[in-house]
């Protein structure tokens, strides 16, 4: 039985781990967290992705934890009413389409559950070293585990820790746009109801929405990349930063900056992209954002993170007992899509809310060549 090790237990993991176990793989999936990583804000599965979700019998419960949306309203940079319409959100994109809008921890959850017994879970450690062999791969982990296995894949996102040991720094395949992004949690202090608000104030842009029958927001910001590196990686500039811009924007944004101090589930990072001319490197692979990501500005990561590890388990089923051959089947099916996929940065004005690019490329990709 091949036996493989995924690094990273969020969208493009766990995927991964279903089909590769569904097609008879032996599995162990490596997290760095102490769990499976709660909070995150609403993710978007379109086209392609929707299908594949079908295929692992995930419809019920995408159809029981989509996000209910009534609506949204654009505002001005001084919190004044701009727009409003009933049809679509900034989020989610427009309600007439087949597509779902869900948290970010209830897919986890719900990919959890599909999984079928006898996947291996290691939380609390990340891979150390890896050292490829004549028949194998040789592992260390951070917690000091020797492990053999035959294949790895990294789905440990943008900031992969795959890809730096075994292809080099971050710089060399992150590729900044020149905007952050803040997501945080906040008590419903608003009183919002199944409807989302949005504003462009100057050089920032934010979106405000509940979740969780109304109980919590989901806060979104959106700025330029401030001028000190540094300060992207360190923990206390990160929160400063986002408490500085909260308490400089309109409308009522001001009130949710005490629950940027009480939050458990505070993120900050740089929007950018992720370019490699090869996702392998004899038996390592990599899927997901650690791959290609596609930054939050397309709302296709987590479309991509389903859809590629679809292909990648696929091509590695197909081509059991030749990594090579498998990894190049899935580049060549996977780039094209994914070339439409980033392509998208170029073509979405978030000014200007068009769903359009996104409905001409989500189905762009043949899942049974």
């Amino acid at each position: 039985m091949t036996s493989v090790l995924i690094s990273g237990a969020s969208i493009a993991g766990l995927t991964l781990a279903y089909w590769l176990r569904e097609y008879g793989f032996s599995l162990t999936v490596v997290e760095p967290t102490p769990g499976f990583r709660p909070g995150g804000q609403a993710i978007d599965l379109r086209g392609a992705a929707v299908e594949v979700a079908r295929r692992m019998g995930l419809e019920q419960a995408l159809q029981q934890r989509r996000l209910p949306a009534l609506g949204m309203t654009m505002l001005d940079a001084a919190g004044r009413e701009l727009s409003r319409t009933n049809t679509m959100t900034l989020t989610g994109g427009v309600f007439a389409d087949d597509d779902y809008e869900i948290l970010r921890d209830d897919l986890v959850d719900a990919l959890v559950q599909r999984i079928a017994p006898g996947v291996e879970y290691i939380f609390s450690d990340s891979v150390a070293a890896i050292s490829e062999e004549e028949d194998g791969l040789a592992v260390l982990t951070e917690g000091g585990r020797h492990r053999r296995f035959d294949l790895m894949i990294g789905a440990d996102g943008m900031y992969s820790n795959t890809r730096r040991l075994c292809f080099g720094p971050h710089a060399k395949y992150i590729n900044p746009v020149g905007m952050c992004v803040v997501n945080f949690t906040a008590p419903n202090i608003l009183g919002l109801d199944a409807w989302q608000y949005a504003c462009w104030d100057g050089d920032v842009r934010y979106i405000v929405y509940p979740v969780r029958d109304n109980r919590e927001l989901r806060v979104f910001l959106l700025f330029q990349r401030p001028d000190r590196p540094g300060d992207l990686r360190d923990p206390a500039a990160q929160r400063h930063i986002a408490v500085k811009h909260c308490r400089a924007l309109s409308w009522r944004i001001p009130e949710l900056v005490p629950a940027l101090f009480e939050t458990d589930d505070f993120y900050f990072g740089e929007v950018a992209q992720v370019k490699m001319e090869r996702w392998s490197l004899g038996r390592v692979g990599l899927t997901g954002d650690a791959a290609y990501c596609p930054s939050p500005l397309t709302g296709q990561g987590s479309s991509l993170a389903v859809i590629g590890a679809y292909v990648l388990a696929a091509e590695l089923n197909r081509c059991r007992g030749d990594h090579d051959r498998a990894f190049e089947r899935y580049d060549q099916r996977m780039r094209p899509f994914v070339a439409l996929n980033q392509h998208l940065i170029r073509q979405l004005d978030v000014t200007e809310p068009d769903f359009a690019p996104i409905a001409r490329v989500k189905n762009a990709i043949d899942l049974d060549p």
